[in-house]
């Protein structure tokens, strides 16, 4: 199953597709991976195996698009399943994956392969997710899309997690039963950000006081 044509000399090009829950990622892999089926070339794509939420197998999206797919557990699982014949890869949800996509899929586009990969930019906190900092980087095309604010109608780029007392770990796989999409103003971590940055200024001003205090008990 294993092989590389080592005269195939052209270089890939590594496409990402990222931003909040909800914002139609997955559907934008989707279909680009029909476009390329419909242009003849050999197409494979992966998905987390942690991430059965619509199919065990099949990449779902949202609107309910749907294409075979191959769940694997390790990044070095991808190489592992990789036929000779394959041009294009699409990879969905590669925030979920550990850190070995990185050189996974920089393998991947100096054999010549088109890689595609779909996935979240931002946790619910807000912070950059596992492998994404470095795959925007590195990348040759970077799409960043939206999705509609729940609250306001407003463009969304923010994940927001319902329920916070249940979990606050990073990965937490779930749906419109765990997580909203929200502009900034509507997007709770946003206040929280503020009254860290307000508790921190108080912090500041109380020890500035308290130092023009003692200066002016030694005069």
């Amino acid at each position: 199953m294993v092989g590389y044509n080592t005269g195939h000399l052209s270089s890939g090009v590594i496409e990402v597709v990222c931003g909040p829950m909800f914002s139609g990622k997955t559907e934008e892999l989707i279909r680009r991976v029909r476009r390329s089926q419909i242009a003849r070339q050999k197409t494979q794509i992966f998905k987390p195996s942690i991430d059965d939420r619509y199919h065990k197998t099949n990449v779902v999206s949202h609107s309910s698009l749907s294409i075979e797919a191959m769940p694997v557990k390790r990044s070095m699982d991808i190489l592992g399943h990789l036929y000779d014949s394959t041009r294009v890869v699409a990879i969905d949800e590669v925030q979920f994956f550990d850190e070995f996509i990185i050189p996974v899929i920089r393998k991947l586009a100096r054999r010549g392969i088109r890689v595609i990969c779909a996935g979240l930019d931002q946790d619910f906190k807000g912070h950059s997710f596992g492998p994404m900092p470095e795959l925007l980087c590195m990348a040759d095309r970077v799409d960043k899309i939206q999705a509609i604010c729940t609250v306001c109608g407003a463009a969304a780029s923010k994940t927001y997690r319902k329920n916070l007392e249940e979990s606050e770990a990073q990965i937490l796989v779930g749906e419109s039963d765990l997580y909203e999409a929200r502009c900034s103003a509507h997007w709770d971590s946003h206040e929280q950000d503020q009254d860290l940055l307000a508790f921190t200024l108080s912090l500041e001003s109380k020890a500035k006081v308290e130092e023009a205090t003692h200066k002016e008990g030694q005069l």
